[in-house]
């Protein structure tokens, strides 16, 4: 069975960086840098949402599937610089070579890690693949958006279509899921700013969790599971969230009640 790796990241403006960019004094407070950066965004597009490479990963986070287990957890550790992180994620699919998931991967997430792996220096020899030295991968890779081996499932359930597109936290509650508890990414900049790096990893830890259970309703719907194989996939889950015993997925379970 090939490996299937579901991932979110989560981000913050990289303050250092548009500081450079904006040619702004070297004391300027990185909160005022960010302020700054979201007037000048607003001004010219009419929201604050920064351009992607703008924007510093903090957080990675992963569920993966293979043979028999199922796991969740946060790459690094919370104070681990952003292309150490980076790095691991890459490192992840080298050696796995695992099929990913995600919920917009291919509009924010992936591009993220592109511009900020550029910057970093890091190395992604095998998700870079393209059939040079795969010939698999010429006809299935990471890159093509129509291609499974990376799943958008945003984009796939919307049919490509940007108008289509639903918010991760709707889908999963609609399908009985526990969707967002607390924390949204509109907050994950005050967070940091207040040194809650453990709650924004916690909180990207449920978003991917939620992902991997859409996922699934979706490979049901698509026939690759059996209303049997899906039930049992399903109690994989509940009981390794059950056994971490962490406060949020505490939460996450109580909110998601049995069928």
């Amino acid at each position: 069975m090939i490996p299937t790796l579901v991932f979110d990241i989560e981000t913050v403006p990289d303050t250092e960086g548009i500081k450079g960019l904006l040619d702004l004094p070297h004391e300027t407070a990185a909160d005022d840098i960010a302020n700054i950066a979201f007037h000048q965004r607003r001004q010219k597009n009419g929201t604050d949402f920064l351009p992607l490479h703008q924007h510093r990963v903090v957080a990675i986070s992963c569920a993966l599937r293979e043979g028999d287990s199922f796991k969740v957890w946060t790459l690094g550790a919370p104070d681990e610089p952003e292309g150490q992180i980076i790095q691991r994620f890459y490192d992840g699919i080298e050696k796995y070579t695992p099929n990913v998931v995600s919920w917009n991967g291919g509009g924010f997430d992936l591009p993220v890690l592109h511009y900020r792996g550029l910057i970093h220096g890091v190395q992604a020899p095998r998700y870079w693949d393209m059939g040079d030295d795969d010939r698999e991968f010429k006809w299935n890779n990471y890159i093509s958006r129509y291609h499974m081996r990376h799943l958008d499932l945003m984009d796939v359930m919307a049919m490509f279509n940007a108008r289509a597109n639903a918010p991760l936290d709707d889908i999963a509650q609609l399908c009985g899921f526990p969707g967002k508890l607390g924390m949204d990414g509109s907050k994950v900049w005050d967070a940091f700013k207040n040194g809650e790096i453990e709650a924004i990893r916690n909180y990207c830890e449920t978003d991917v969790a939620n992902t991997y259970l859409v996922f699934l309703r979706f490979q049901l719907m698509r026939g690759q599971l059996n209303r049997e194989s899906y039930a049992s996939e399903i109690a994989l889950v509940r009981d390794t969230l059950a056994s971490y015993g962490a406060v949020h997925w505490q939460e996450f379970l109580a909110a998601w009640p049995p069928s």
